[in-house]
């Protein structure tokens, strides 16, 4: 396969980190996998910072990009022209979310692909146990036995990780989406060998913790100043302002005291002369 031939180096480094955790070590295999979670998701924290501060840049600005979608609505292309400008001014890189996940799904992939093949080319050579808590073998589809216990509490993990890790949703349906994508990847998982479960499991309870972790030690970023509609820009008003004389600054006469006098004008014609 041309996937698992790309990914090659990266089976060889699971591989020899599994083996490694496993003799070396003295872990289970299962537990060798959870170690190696920790492991890669220990490496991913750079990224993951600047994940959470990227979020933070867009629920803050969320509603200045909603201003500009729908005063360019009609002109897709000038609103991503639009959009993209206001990403630069204001040092907002909307992919940096994505990024842990990006970084991870090779991971996963090669994982799935050193797993299939596991009982044949690593237990084979160092032994050991393949059971998890008594419950699941690694090597097993996720279906089998106590798998579907590890389904259950891997929706539970994925819905909260993503809901701590998401950004302000804009609308009900992006929320309903968010909620419905666990479930609807189940009938694919199922199949998975159950150590790429673990991994997957131990990946959730991670970001997860990291969520809460960052949500009080991280303080978010400061708010733009928000301006009011009645106060003109600093440009309008060096540019625009009039200065009014006096009238009474141009006469010779000594200047009026007391209230402004008022003038009535003559109704529906001219001013009387």
């Amino acid at each position: 396969m041309i996937v698992g031939g790309l990914l090659s180096p990266i089976e060889n480094v699971l591989t020899d980190v599994l083996t490694w955790l496993h003799d070396t070590g003295g872990l289970s295999w299962a537990w060798a996998i959870v170690a190696l979670t920790v492991m890669v998701r220990m490496l991913l924290v750079p990224l993951a910072i600047r994940q959470i501060h990227s979020m933070q840049s867009l629920q803050m600005h969320a509603p200045e990009m909603k201003a500009i979608q729908q005063r360019y609505k009609a002109d897709r292309q000038r609103q991503s022209e639009e959009l993209m400008k206001f990403y630069r001014e204001n040092k907002i890189n909307p992919y940096a979310s994505c990024l842990p996940i990006v970084f991870q799904i090779p991971i996963f992939i090669s994982l799935f692909f050193v797993l299939k093949d596991f009982e044949k080319e690593i237990f084979k050579q160092s032994g050991g146990s393949l059971d998890w808590l008594g419950l699941v073998d690694i090597t097993e589809p996720t279906k089998n036995g106590w798998g579907p216990v590890l389904i259950v509490v891997y929706v539970v993990s994925q819905l909260t990780s993503t809901w701590l890790m998401s950004t302000q949703m804009q609308s009900a349906a992006q929320r309903v989406m968010i909620m419905v994508l666990p479930v609807v990847f189940i009938p694919f998982i199922i199949n998975f060998p159950s150590g790429l479960m673990i991994y997957w499991l131990t990946t959730n309870l991670w970001t997860t913790g990291q969520g809460i972790v960052t949500r009080r030690l991280m303080p978010r970023p400061a708010a733009p100043p928000k301006r009011s509609s009645r106060t003109p820009p600093k440009e309008a008003d060096s540019a625009g302002e009039e200065t009014v004389e006096p009238a009474a600054a141009s006469s010779s006469g000594p200047a009026r005291t007391g209230p402004p006098r008022r003038v009535k004008k003559k109704k529906g014609g001219r001013p009387r002369r």
